[in-house]
């Protein structure tokens, strides 16, 4: 990409180009047109190493419309919570009133192509020292009118430098409100298997308390000893609080979801709902497709066309600057006087500016700008790099749980087969109860590990579709860099 000098046409570029002044700062910047450095490439592989032998289901490949990625989760009240963090996060306000502030430094860059236009006015009534001639009024009105064309190219690298950062705002703000969706998603999501723990929690209790009944009664009956109920007892007493911790981890997924949705913690309260809700299988494309659906790497490299821009900035800091200026007044003894001819004056004419010596400072400004290019692009590649890793282990967390997940179904089936047994050989007094109590906690663990894998899984379908950009399936187009909405 190389970048030429624009010369800017104005009425008064005939008396710019007649002066000798002009002409040499002309052709010193036709000398000093550096060609920036080029645009950074990533190396990209064909496709995920984690795709191999893994074919996910084409029902789960459709994209929801409008970018609502978490609707593939059929959950009305996750629907309503994304709603409200769009609308009350204070995170995504800031970072929005973060991109008006990159919008409103643009406008500040561009106002640099037009003229400064300033006006006085005065009047003043004075004595001279000995106050002979007695005291004197005086009116005065002056305009003023001043402009420097961009002759060398550096308010229009102003321009590009502002015009990158907006961008980069803008997809910041995206990112941002992605990272926040997917937060608002996994804590739900946990809040939804904490809920089915608690069931199961509750009917582990019960069933424990009906164990315990049973030993007792068999106690009563002199078919079993006083340490069968003491440990029917403590299985029992040990079931309620683990119950009880539960409420804990409740009231803190809770606290999370109230701040992500904009509000109060204290008095947030979602009621438990049946079932859960089913795990969806996203399927990853082609890793180039990154490029254009992270908002993330898209500000990472609208921050090297930046730093690119200001390489420029930098080089042209040897030039002289040009100002061609005009101002024109009146000045009387009265203010009816200040309008009659003889009071008029004007001034116009052509202003040369240039550092001579600044012991350094140029080159210093210029050596700390082309640094700054390469931490960028060194940044923008590391982006790219941990971007692969994230679909990389999303994906195998995809395909590695769900055979887990069948495995843990099998071990669940076999220790509820293992529990039934124990209590039919205990109840008919072929063995003892120490037998039911490790097949009860055995069944016991195997339901919470199950829970607690689907709560994984969970984590794993959220990750990959925050990895991949928010979305799937064709990569959407890049998106301008007009303001964002909330």
């Amino acid at each position: 990409m190389t970048t030429f000098v624009r010369l800017v046409r104005s009425p008064a570029s005939s008396l710019a180009r007649a002066t000798p002044v002009a002409a040499l700062a002309l052709l010193l910047g036709a000398c000093s047109a550096t060609p920036p450095m080029p645009r950074p490439r990533a190396e990209l592989p064909a496709s995920y190493s984690a795709r191999q032998g893994w074919h996910p289901v084409t029902a789960a490949a459709a994209m929801p419309t409008g970018g609502a990625w978490w609707k593939v989760f059929g959950d009305a009240e996750l629907d309503a919570l994304q709603r409200g963090l769009l609308a009350h996060n204070q995170s995504l306000a800031a970072q929005l009133a973060v991109y008006d502030q990159a919008r409103a430094a643009l406008s500040q860059a561009r106002a640099a192509y037009a003229p400064v236009l300033s006006g006085t006015a005065g009047f003043t009534r004075a004595e001279s020292p000995g106050g002979l001639a007695g005291p004197a009024d005086q009116a005065s009105a002056q305009l003023k009118a001043s402009w420097e064309p961009d002759l060398w190219g550096s308010v229009r690298l102003q321009v590009q430098q502002g015009e990158a950062n907006l961008r980069a705002s803008a997809d910041t703000l995206r990112y941002t409100r992605l990272s926040l969706q997917a937060n608002l998603a996994l804590s739900y999501l946990q809040l939804r298997t904490v809920d089915a723990q608690v069931r199961l929690a509750d009917d582990t209790v019960r069933d424990y308390l009906h164990a315990l009944q049973l030993t007792q009664g068999r106690y009563a009956a002199g078919v079993a000893t006083a340490a069968d109920v003491a440990q029917a007892r403590t299985q029992w007493l040990q079931a309620q609080t683990a119950r009880t911790d539960l409420d804990v981890t409740r009231r803190q997924l809770l606290d999370a979801i109230a701040v992500l949705a904009g509000q109060p913690a204290p008095g947030f309260e979602l009621p438990p709902q049946p079932g859960l809700p089913e795990v969806p299988r996203i399927p990853a494309g082609v890793p180039a497709e990154l490029l254009l659906r992270r908002p993330d790497l898209a500000a990472a490299l609208q921050r090297v066309q930046a730093a690119n821009a200001q390489i420029g900035i930098n080089q042209r800091a040897w030039l002289p600057a040009i100002t061609l200026g005009v101002s024109g007044g009146s000045q009387a003894a009265t203010l009816a006087g200040l309008f009659s001819a003889p009071s008029l004056y004007w001034s116009l004419g052509p202003s040369l500016a240039a550092t001579l010596f600044d012991g350094g400072l140029r080159s210093a400004q210029l050596a700390s700008s082309r640094a700054a290019y390469r931490q960028a692009v060194a940044a923008y590649r590391l982006a790219v790099l941990q971007a692969m890793q994230q679909v990389e282990d999303n994906l195998a967390g995809q395909r590695v749980l769900q055979h887990e997940a069948a495995q843990q179904d099998e071990v669940v089936q076999a220790a509820e087969v293992s529990l039934r047994l124990a209590t039919n050989q205990y109840k008919a007094g072929t063995a003892s109860y120490l037998g039911v109590l490790s097949a009860q906690t055995t069944a016991t663990q195997a339901r919470n590990a199950t829970l607690s894998l689907l709560n994984r899984r969970y984590a794993a379908a959220v990750n990959l579709i925050a990895a991949l950009g928010g979305s799937w399936g064709k990569a959407p187009p890049a998106p301008a860099a007009s303001r964002p909405g909330q």
